[in-house]
Order: structure tokens, then C-alpha cells, then sequence
């Protein structure tokens, strides 16, 4: 069959910065005759982006990465999570957003390999920035922050509606200070106003990555030296196999799941609660706020609903969702995590439906 170049953005930016309500933004303003695909990379080993960005088009397919950095162990991860994406959605475009903790220069290095420059036309890279934590050293001492900035074509100053507009000037500035690439452009971004802001956006995602980090090599000359169309059977090749697997979680006695992980200076601790726990909506939100945490994610079966919960420090946004197949919540933090005792609230602040 006949495969089309598919474009392709990086959306990366650090943690809590906004980039999955950022393309739930984007999704909304997708043509209604194409069809986009989004891999979503979590540091966190529980998987809960996929829920938050809400799968209820049909022309959206929405794959999800779980338990760190997706380039790692030579890229691997991703490049079996992209071609299965390819192959069940065949889309018109893919987003792709790695972790905020993950390494986009070797994100980037992966597809810019020469089997995929037949396959992926590389836009912009996007990467949103807080312009408020410019003042915060664990943010601008932090290699992985700087580095989203290196590889950008385009800078978000990133919920822009909450600071002064003096601080995207700082943001400028310190682009100009303190990162090698000088291409790329610098807009503001909220989404209280993404009616006004998004068709500058939308005409930047379009525009060519100027620049592979990896190779110092333009990425746009080596697409444009290839051809339009490439064929490709999926039915026989292995590279593009589509997904059988079912994810198979391994509940305990009382029907939750918990996982673990620690890198780059960070803790994550995560649940999942299997589809007959129900949360009580108010002592849920108690505890959520009460949390001294870095980050937190979460969609909840709750008594009223289900719930998507999004925190940063001390920035909480809940929405509400259509649907979910289990609880979800994870924790990041930067020092380790009382494990036993957030369990045991979040079990009080629940019961068991038929149990």
C-alpha cells in the first residue's frame, strides 16, 4: 500500500508545564477529514496522560509509554510504540510528547534515522516554558530544561495569562543568554486565551525542524531529498506490526496495583485501583491538596463522576471526563515518598462497589 510522509511535532517542555492540555488544544483544531495520532511518554510507571487527554474522537488515536524516558535502550520503546501507532491509525500527522524529565536530543536522534526519513516529515519543536520558574534554579540548573530549549523551533511562554507580560521578555533574554540556538521564536500561550493565540501556532507547527540535535544536520534537507510516497506492506513487515498485546495488570488481593521508580532526582509513586473502587469526591479533594508534592496526575472514579486531576505545586485544575477504565494517580516528588501512608487515606477515601 501506499504510505504518505507523516508530520511529525515533538511537543516537550518540563514538568507541569501545560503540554497535554496544550494538545488537547491542538486536537480540537484538527481538520475534521484527518486523522492525528499521539504518542504520550510519562516518567511515571502507571500510565495516566492518555486519560487526561480523552479519546472520544475517532480520528484521534492516543498511544501511551510508560516508566521513564521512551528513547532510552536505543530508542526501542519508541520506535515500536510509533510504527504500531502508524500502522492501526495510518495518520495525516503525529504528535509526540516525551516525559518532562526525558532526553528530547536523543527523542529527536531516533527520528531522524534513515528509516524513518521516509516515513516522517519533521516540523516544529515545541517546547513550552513556566517563565515564572526562570527565577527557580532546579529548573534553569537542570540540564534536561535547558536542553528542551536547545532543540526548539518554537518557545510557548506557557499559561502566559498568570504573569506579567515583563517575564516573556525574561524568557527572551534568557534564550538569548543561555542557549546555543538562536532560530527559534518565542510566543505566548494560555489556554484562557487559545482562541486568540493558537492560528499563529497553528501555522508554526507546520514549518520545518530547522535543526537535528543529534547530528547538526538540517533534518528539512534530508525529507525533502526523499520521496513523496513510500510503499510499505504492512501486512509483512515486522518494523510496522500492529499491537496485540493487551496491557495485563496484575492486581493484589485488594484489587490495586502500586509502582515505583526513582531517577534524575525525582520520585514517582503511582496506583492503580481496579474498576470497582469508588472515590468520595470531597475526601479525595482533601487529600489531593493536602499533597506536598512536585506533581500530581490522576483520573478517579468518583461518586460524582469521573474526574481528571491535574496538579503542579500548588496549581490544582480537575475536569471532568467520560471515561475511564480504572483509577489512576500518580505522585512525583523530589524526596521519597511516604508510600504506606498516601495508600492508606486513598483507600479510606473509597469503597468497593459489589464487593
Amino acid at each position: 500500500m501506499i504510505q504518505k510522509i507523516i508530520p511529525t511535532n515533538v511537543i516537550t517542555g518540563f514538568l507541569g508545564v501545560g503540554k497535554t492540555s496544550f494538545i488537547k488544544t491542538l486536537l480540537s483544531q484538527k481538520p475534521a477529514d484527518e486523522v492525528w495520532a499521539v504518542l504520550v511518554n510519562e516518567f511515571g510507571e502507571v500510565g495516566i496522560d492518555a486519560g487526561l487527554l480523552g479519546n472520544d474522537n475517532q480520528q484521534v488515536e492516543i498511544k501511551e509509554v510508560a516508566g521513564g524516558c521512551m528513547c532510552c535502550a536505543a530508542g526501542l520503546p519508541m520506535q515500536v510504540a510509533i510504527n504500531q501507532l502508524i500502522a492501526k491509525a495510518k495518520p495525516d500527522r503525529l504528535l509526540i510528547e516525551p516525559t518532562g524529565l526525558g532526553h528530547p536530543q536523543e527523542v529527536l536522534k531516533v527520528l531522524t534515522q534513515a528509516h524513518y526519513q521516509q516515513v516522517l516529515s519533521m516540523k516544529s519543536c515545541i517546547t513550552l516554558v513556566d517563565a515564572r520558574k526562570l527565577s527557580d534554579s532546579r529548573y534553569t540548573q537542570h540540564e534536561i530544561f535547558n536542553q528542551q530549549l536547545q532543540v526548539a523551533d518554537l518557545v510557548l511562554a506557557s499559561k502566559a495569562d498568570c504573569y506579567d507580560e515583563a517575564l516573556v521578555g525574561e524568557l527572551q533574554d534568557y534564550l538569548k543568554t543561555n542557549v546555543e540556538n538562536q532560530a527559534m521564536a518565542v510566543e505566548r500561550w494560555s489556554y484562557t486565551q487559545h482562541e486568540a493565540l493558537m492560528p499563529a501556532i497553528l501555522t508554526s507547527i507546520n514549518l520545518p525542524h530547522k535543526l537535528s540535535a543529534a547530528t547538526n544536520v538540517p533534518v528539512a534537507q534530508a525529507v525533502t531529498t526523499a520521496p513523496k510516497t513510500r510503499l510499505l506492506d504492512i501486512n509483512y513487515s515486522p518494523l510496522f506490526s500492529p499491537d496485540t498485546r493487551a496491557q495485563q495488570l496484575e492486581f493484589d488481593e485488594r484489587g490495586l496495583v502500586c509502582k515505583t521508580k526513582q531517577a534524575d532526582g525525582f520520585y514517582s509513586c503511582g496506583w492503580i485501583f481496579d474498576v470497582s473502587y469508588e472515590f468520595d469526591f470531597d475526601k479525595l479533594l482533601e487529600l489531593v491538596k493536602g499533597l506536598d508534592v512536585v506533581r500530581l496526575k490522576a483520573v478517579m472514579i468518583t461518586n460524582e463522576g469521573i474526574a481528571g486531576f491535574n496538579g503542579v505545586e500548588s496549581e490544582l485544575s480537575i475536569v471532568e471526563l467520560d471515561d475511564a477504565m480504572a483509577s489512576r494517580i500518580e505522585l512525583l516528588s523530589m524526596s521519597a515518598l511516604n508510600r504506606e501512608q498516601v495508600e492508606a487515606v486513598l483507600i479510606a477515601a473509597s469503597k468497593r462497589l459489589g464487593c
